[in-house]
C-alpha cells in the first residue's frame, strides 16, 4: 500500500453520513483536513437535504448535494454523481459511510486515493482501507471518524463538532419567534421528543408534557418543540390544549431553520438525536435522555447533560423495545424538571 504521509492532495473529496447526528458528529474531519492541508480544495459530498446543515462552513470550497431520486431516477442520479466526480479531478476521497457502493461510486469516478474503513465486500475499491478500530462500542464515534485519517499521518485532534448559521438565519428565527410572543428578554427551552432510528429512543410522550407544564410555571419561559415531518403527529399530541407559550414547530422547518432556532435556545431536551447532535456542535446546553444507546459513543461530544439508567439491557441498539422498555420508564419527570432547571439557573448566574 501506498504510505500517504508525504503526500500533499491539491483536491479532497469528503462523502458524509447519510444521518443527522452522523454527519455532524464527522464535521471534526473537515477542520482536521483543512488544517493538516491549507491549500488544498475541499469538496464535501452528502445527501439531500443534510448538506444544507454544511452551507456556510468556511471550510468547505464546495458542497456536492446529490438525492436518491426515484427507481428511475436513481440510475440517472448514479450516472450524474460519477460524472461530477470524474470532472472534480480529486486526488484524495475520504468516505465516512461503510456502503459498498460510495465506495464503488468513487472507484467509478476516478478518485485517485480512496481512504475508508474495511467491509461490505468493498475492500478492493479502496486503495487505503483501515479495520474498525477493535474498540469501537467503547469510544465516541467522532473519534472513530477522525482514526480514518491516520494513513495521512494526521494525529488525533481535539477539534469538537460544529455548525455555522449565519446573523441573518439567527435575525430570521428570533423575528418567527416574536411573532409568537417571544422576547430577547424571555428564557427558551426547545424540546425534542423524536429520534429517527425508532421508538426505543423516545422517552414517553406523557413525561415530556408534564415537564413542559412544571416548566411554564415560570411565566418568563417559552418552549418550543422540534420535530421531522414523521413526528409532526406525536408532537401534536403531546402540545394538546397546552398554553400559548408552547410553539409547536413541529414540521414546520428546514434544517437550517431548525438550527437557527436551536441556536438561540437556552437548553434543548431532547432523546439521542440529529437534534441533540446540532445543539452540542452549536454550542446549546443540552439535556439529552438515553436508554436503547450508549452515550459513550453517541452522546453529546461538547458537554451535555446525559440521562441514562443503564439497565441491565441497556444499550440494545434495538428500533422497537421487545420487552418493558424500563431503560425509560425508569427517567421520571420530575428529574428532568430538576436538571433543566438547574441549568437555567446556572446560565442565568454565569450570564
Amino acid at each position: 500500500m501506498h504510505s500517504l504521509r508525504e503526500f500533499q492532495p491539491k483536491n479532497i473529496i469528503i462523502r458524509m453520513p447519510n444521518w443527522v447526528g452522523d454527519l455532524v458528529m464527522a464535521t471534526p474531519v473537515i477542520s482536521d483536513l483543512r488544517r493538516a492541508y491549507p491549500d488544498a480544495e475541499i469538496t464535501v459530498m452528502a445527501r439531500y437535504p443534510l448538506c444544507e446543515l454544511l452551507q456556510e462552513d468556511p471550510e468547505i470550497n464546495e458542497l456536492f448535494c446529490f438525492s436518491k431520486g426515484s427507481t428511475f431516477g436513481r440510475r440517472m442520479g448514479k450516472r450524474n454523481v460519477i460524472e461530477k466526480l470524474r470532472n472534480g479531478k480529486y486526488d484524495l476521497g475520504v468516505l465516512l459511510t461503510h456502503s459498498f457502493s460510495s465506495a464503488w461510486w468513487f472507484w467509478l469516478g476516478g478518485v485517485k486515493y480512496r481512504l475508508g474503513y474495511k467491509g461490505n465486500g468493498r475492500n478492493w475499491t479502496l486503495t487505503h482501507s483501515s479495520p474498525l478500530p477493535e474498540n469501537v462500542a467503547e469510544q465516541h464515534l467522532v473519534m472513530t471518524y477522525k482514526m480514518l485519517l491516520s494513513p495521512l499521518g494526521i494525529p488525533l485532534s481535539n477539534t469538537p463538532p460544529r455548525l455555522y448559521v449565519s446573523e441573518k438565519e439567527v435575525s430570521q428565527a428570533r423575528e418567527l419567534l416574536k411573532q409568537h410572543g417571544v422576547s430577547r428578554e424571555s428564557r427558551i427551552v426547545g424540546i425534542n421528543p423524536g429520534a429517527t432510528y425508532g421508538s426505543a429512543k423516545c422517552w414517553l410522550p406523557e413525561r415530556f408534557r408534564e415537564v413542559t407544564l412544571d416548566l411554564l410555571e415560570d411565566k418568563n419561559l417559552f418552549i418550543i418543540y422540534f420535530g421531522d415531518q414523521a413526528n409532526a403527529s406525536l408532537v401534536k399530541e403531546i402540545c394538546h390544549e397546552l398554553p400559548p407559550r408552547v410553539i409547536n414547530l413541529a414540521g414546520l422547518t428546514s434544517l437550517r431553520e431548525l438550527a437557527a432556532l436551536i441556536s438561540i435556545c437556552d437548553i434543548l431536551l431532547t432523546n439521542d438525536s440529529g437534534p441533540m447532535h446540532i445543539a452540542d456542535a452549536l454550542g446549546t446546553p443540552v439535556v439529552a435522555l438515553f436508554g436503547s444507546t450508549s452515550e459513550v459513543v453517541t452522546g453529546p461530544y461538547r458537554n451535555g447533560t446525559v440521562i441514562h439508567k443503564h439497565v441491565d439491557c441497556s444499550p440494545c441498539y434495538e428500533r422497537r423495545c421487545p420487552i418493558d422498555f424500563r431503560c425509560m420508564k425508569k427517567i421520571e419527570a420530575d428529574e428532568v424538571t430538576r436538571t433543566i432547571l438547574h441549568l437555567l439557573q446556572s446560565k442565568k448566574m454565569h450570564a
